[in-house]
């Protein structure tokens, strides 16, 4: 069982990425990006110590949950209970997003197995710091328009990065109106 350091969670969320998700903050940054929208997450030593099974069964408490965001802090700073928890959301059946102030290029490059672990059971990584010069208001799932929305799963297949778009959502009538 695996120990995860939290600064809170959110348990129905429409911010942190499509639907009605379920987000969870890690406690712990090095990245100190002026501007943060989440500053108090940032002392390691912060927030409250957990079991991944707890969060875990928290979220699979409310069946009208889809996915799961994985913010922070920085959620690579704690890469094995992170990717035990994206893997066992994904065995479950969760759209799974991981928000990183890291590079995916980057992070690709340590060649450490949890962190490999935690990007394979990622759909869609949003990477790159936050930049307070180019926040915008007008972005959606996230805050400077340096930072990029990835599919990871079709970037993993091409070996280059392929950018995440929303399908569009249409609109059928029931075929027994």
């Amino acid at each position: 069982m695996t120990r995860i350091r939290l600064y809170g969670t959110v348990q129905d969320s429409i911010v942190d990425g499509p639907g009605l998700r379920y987000a969870v903050f890690v406690q712990g940054c090095t990245h100190g990006c002026p501007g943060c929208h989440n500053p108090d997450s940032q002392p390691a030593e912060g927030g409250t110590v957990h079991d991944t099974e707890e969060v875990l069964a928290d979220i699979i408490k409310n069946p009208l949950i889809k996915g799961v965001t994985i913010s922070g802090g920085e959620p690579f700073e704690q890469p094995q209970a992170t990717a035990e928890l994206a893997q066992r959301l994904k065995e479950r059946g969760y759209d799974v997003w991981t928000f990183t102030g890291y590079l995916f290029e980057d992070l690709r490059a340590r060649k450490d197995a949890d962190i490999d672990r935690l990007i394979q059971h990622t759909d869609v990584l949003v990477d790159g710091p936050f930049v307070e010069k180019l926040k915008s208001l007008d972005l959606k799932w996230c805050g400077s328009s340096n930072q990029r929305l990835i599919d990871v799963p079709k970037t993993l297949q091409r070996g280059s990065i392929v950018l995440w778009h929303q399908d569009e959502m249409t609109f059928q009538r029931p075929s027994n109106w």
